[in-house]
């Protein structure tokens, strides 16, 4: 039987750890288990809310803990499965045939006194913008990890990003019920690979079998070295005063700075111990006040099409007030505006959300603000410095339609896909469309979707690494309009570009006067800059520069933005053969563990693939080595690992730099000029 809001459990709480209101956070006597359950019962003055997200790497079992958590706290009556294409939060047609999460979903439990909202993630690592972009909204998370699979290449990158992050998490074994479940060297796999603050809130009895379940562990010494660096405990630890309920206190706000992470084993299909980890979430992942008052401060982390057409935008409100048909201010790096809402709906009580005013803590889909884009901060006074969490995408494919009529719907369906997923630029050039991805389930997956939802049938090419031009020097060139010349402008432009710090991205500047040109032929040169450093000279983006506009002139009636177009152009284009640019190639960093016994065949195979390998470390039977290797190398190492190490290795990587690529030199053509005025 669920437990429903505001219900008492008809079992006994087996955790040692909840009582059932606010004030027992605080108490001042153990807790009795037995009469433990739940914190639905919670009332405050105010409603508490809290965002947490759910992830794993794929197959861990993400999608069907949501559903165990939404069918224990009685939003829903039964329990659905992604076998059977029934779930909450899997709602998308192509989610439920492939039986993966491939957008994120929102889903809220209100129970009295408390919100708390659910964002189900993907797992597979091809759609970790995805993941970075709910991560960036989260009070807290729940890591899961199979009993079986243990700790696998996306387990580590996601809690290496939330412990950069510092988001308090719980981290939840899952499937304690199937075959080859482990315990203690699982614990001991999360300490050595996540993190040495990983602690045990229960043991697991009957591991393996139908029958598993948690028992909780009590509150003792083997928890004293985790929580050491709590000085309120450490000096009643020292005294030889320290109680279970000093013990207990240390350990919420030890989660709460993200300095330890408990451990809770279950099954999501039995639901063992999921009401256990419900608790943890609510006790010890901290949460805040639902409150109206302060300036409006608000992050959109995602973007869908309504049935229409129309633009739907999800926000994760921090401070103040959001109301349909009142203005709302958003910006972004470079812009800024004014919208007005439609319609605001708060998700309250499961996947639906209802009318309503959303509020600091709330999550709410958003109409009426066709502007908006993915990242863009609500409120005029929203900090707009944002971290890359997670790498950019490493590979590109030219796509094209089976009917070549279709070319511009073609390009017009990927320009809506990415505005759902910014880090997926879409770039034309001449009859060429060309797509940035993560891998080659996301192709597609892209491809499913142009064809299902926008009645286009595409083709792919085989994807290859997304390299990119960095400036070799500095070039600056200054044109005037040329009448004797066949091809001339009415328009004065000067350009200067120059090297900038890696990672830095395009800098665009002025050293002339706003008010020197009409602003619609600035904007023409400031978006042909963008258009020509698309291209580069070799067919590819020139990225990590500064291009500095250092003369302008115009000659009414003449001059039009169309001539402010085509001088940038050349002049850039000169400016940039005058720096000369070098091709670069992405690579990534890499951790490979290995039986020892296979180490040699595993260096043999990454020098073959370029790789720079670092010194070996043994422990044991057991190999890791870490280096780096050039991105288009990373697919073929780990599909060769499974044969290399006889199923036992497992690959991390992650995307480091941009390297010089072999021969400094790259495929492609220097884009010819567009067309500009003719003399006679």
């Amino acid at each position: 039987m669920p437990i429903t809001a505001g219900m008492c459990c008809s079992r006994p709480c087996s955790s040692l750890l909840f009582a059932t209101c606010e004030e027992s956070r605080c108490a001042d006597s153990p807790i009795d288990p037995s009469s433990a359950c739940l914190p639905q019962l919670r009332t405050s003055a105010r409603m508490k809310t809290l965002t947490i997200g759910i992830l794993a790497h794929i197959d861990a079992g993400k999608t069907s803990l949501t559903e165990r958590l939404l069918f224990e706290t009685g939003v829903i009556d039964h329990a659905g499965r992604v076998d059977d294409g029934d779930t909450q939060t899997d709602s998308l047609d192509l989610e439920r045939r492939r039986g993966i999460t491939i957008k994120s979903a929102v889903v809220a439990v209100s129970t009295p006194g408390h919100r708390l909202s659910l964002v189900d993630t993907p797992g597979h690592p091809d759609f970790i913008a995805e993941v970075e972009r709910a991560v960036g909204v989260l009070d807290g998370a729940v890591l899961v990890v199979s009993a079986v699979e243990g700790v696998q290449a996306q387990t580590r990158v996601l809690m290496r990003t939330l412990l950069r992050l510092g988001i308090p998490l719980l981290v939840f074994v899952n499937k304690i019920d199937r075959t080859g479940a482990r315990e203690a060297s699982l614990l001991e796999s999360l300490r050595t690979k996540l993190s040495p603050h990983c602690v045990a809130m229960s043991a697991v009895k009957e591991l393996g079998t139908a029958n598993a379940h948690p028992v909780p562990l009590p509150f003792d010494e083997r928890l004293a070295d985790a929580l050491a660096g709590d000085d309120v405990f450490l000096e009643s630890y020292v005294a030889g005063t320290a109680s279970p309920v000093d013990y207990r206190k240390a350990l919420v706000r030890q989660v709460s700075t993200a300095s330890v992470y408990p451990v809770f084993f279950g099954s999501a299909a039995t639901g063992a111990g999921v009401a256990d980890l419900i608790a943890g979430v609510y006790e010890l992942l901290p949460s805040r006040e639902r409150r109206g008052d302060g300036p409006l401060d608000a992050t959109v982390f995602k973007i869908e099409r309504g049935r229409s057409g129309e633009k739907i935008a999800y926000v994760r409100m921090f401070s103040g007030t959001l109301a349909a048909r009142r203005p709302v201010p958003f910006r972004r790096v470079g812009a800024e505006g004014v919208g007005r809402p439609s319609t605001v709906r708060v998700f309250e009580h499961g996947a639906t959300p209802v009318s309503g005013e959303a509020l600091a803590g709330d999550v709410a889909r958003v109409w009426g603000l066709p502007e908006i884009r993915i990242g863009d901060r609500l409120g005029d006074s929203a900090d707009l410095s944002q971290d890359r969490f997670f790498a950019p995408p490493s590979l590109e494919t030219l796509v094209y339609p089976v009917d070549p009529e279709q070319t511009s719907a073609l390009y017009t369906a990927l320009t809506r896909l990415s505005e759902q997923d910014p880090l997926i630029s879409i770039r034309r050039q001449d009859q060429e469309i060309t797509v940035r991805l993560y891998g080659e389930v996301q192709k597609e997956v892209i491809r499913t979707t142009l064809a299902e939802e926008f009645g286009i049938a595409a083709e792919f090419e085989e994807s290859r690494p997304l390299l990119v031009e960095r400036l070799h020097g500095t070039g600056h060139r200054v044109r005037r309009p040329a009448p004797d010349e066949r091809v001339f402008f009415w328009a004065t432009v000067g350009l200067r570009v120059e090297p900038g710090p890696p990672g830095s991205g395009t800098d665009y500047r002025l050293e002339v006067e706003l008010g020197s040109l009409p602003l619609s032929f600035h904007t023409a040169i400031e978006d042909t800059v963008h258009e020509v450093l698309h291209e580069g000279l070799h067919g590819r983006e020139v990225i990590d520069c500064v291009v500095t506009l250092t003369d302008t002139a115009f000659y009414p009636p003449a001059s039009t933005a169309g001539d402010f177009r085509g001088m940038t152009r050349l002049v850039l284009q000169e400016a940039l053969r005058q720096a000369g640019t070098r091709v670069y190639e992405p690579v990534h960093a890499f951790e490979l563990e290995a039986p020892a016994s296979a180490i040699s065949a595993v260096l043999r195979k990454l020098i073959e693939l370029r790789a720079v390998p670092g010194e070996p470390v043994i422990t044991g039977d057991r190999c890791t080595v870490d280096g780096h290797l050039p991105a288009v190398s990373a697919h073929e190492l780990e599909q060769a690992l499974p044969a290399l190490t006889q199923g036992e290795g497992t690959l991390v990587t992650s995307f480091a730099e941009y390297r010089l690529k072999p021969g400094g030199g790259g495929p492609g053509r220097v884009p010819s000029s567009r067309r500009g005025r003719t003399t006679a």
